[in-house]
């Protein structure tokens, strides 16, 4: 968040310089945030909205910016600003649309970093529990990922791959919640085929050893024990230490008396 707000903050700061009157005909009765103004007039009432706490207001002020004045150098400005104002709104859809927006005019702008990452945050902040459906969580992971690709070396790039590991966790959270559901209403292929994209897809998850563990029991319960004591064998050489192990070590070695092999 800290990074979002210090990135605006350099695009407002040039704000400052610009006059706060606007075109005397403007003041007529009947005057409105949409009513047409000068470029330096919309983007003064703009900031002053943002800094007041009004940020939909400000949004849709910025988008006027944009509107009025596509031409001008501060069309460019707003058109982060309105994407960011609607971040601060809360309102995550309108602040994609308007950071895409901006990628799609401008892809080699110095500020098109930022762009991605609010991107990628509008997703974050989107993220619902594992017992909700997880399309937004999986936007957020390719918003990241793409941000990660395209800007490796930007300011934006070590919390994006931190958010990564995050929302990781968060998704193998989800298979994890499923298989769990399969594998108690006894449809253990369906349970293997969950807790085997945790091992696969999510193996630095912290999911990872409860997976594994759960494979064992999986693979026991279908009768296959040589699949049991493989996935057991790999618990046990990355986990050791972990109660799934010592679980699962049980369980192979009631079933196998000899304990578990490689």
């Amino acid at each position: 968040m800290s990074k979002i707000i210090r990135s605006a903050a350099m695009l407002v700061v040039c704000a400052a310089i610009l006059p706060a009157a606007g075109c005397a005909r403007n003041k007529a009765k009947g005057d409105t945030a949409y009513v047409a103004r000068d470029v330096n007039t919309l983007y003064a009432l703009a900031k002053r909205s943002m800094d007041q706490g009004r940020y939909e207001e400000s949004a849709k002020m910025f988008d006027e910016v944009e509107r009025q004045h596509p031409y001008s150098v501060w069309a460019r400005r707003a058109q982060l600003m309105s994407s960011f104002s609607y971040y601060l709104a809360k309102k995550y859809p309108d602040a994609v649309s308007s950071a895409r927006r901006f990628l799609t005019i401008h892809p080699g702008n110095k500020e098109a970093p930022y762009a991605h990452y609010l991107v990628a945050m509008s997703f974050y902040q989107q993220i619902a529990d594992v017992t909700r459906d997880q399309g937004i969580t999986q936007q957020a992971a390719d918003a990241f990922g793409e941000l990660v690709r395209r800007y490796p070396e930007s300011r934006y790039a070590a919390d994006a791959r931190l958010k990564l590991d995050l929302i990781n966790d968060h998704l193998a959270g989800k298979e994890m919640e499923v298989g769990r559901f399969y594998q108690r209403s006894a449809n253990w292929l369906a349970a293997v085929s969950r807790f085997r994209e945790v091992v696969d897809k999510y193996q630095t998850s912290s999911h990872t050893p409860e997976a594994l563990e759960r494979l064992v029991e999986c693979y026991l319960a279908l009768g296959i024990p040589l699949e049991a004591r493989k996935a057991a064998v790999v618990l046990g050489a990355n986990y050791p230490g972990s109660p799934w192990y010592n679980r699962a070590y049980r369980l192979i070695y009631f079933k196998e008396p000899k304990g578990i092999r490689s």
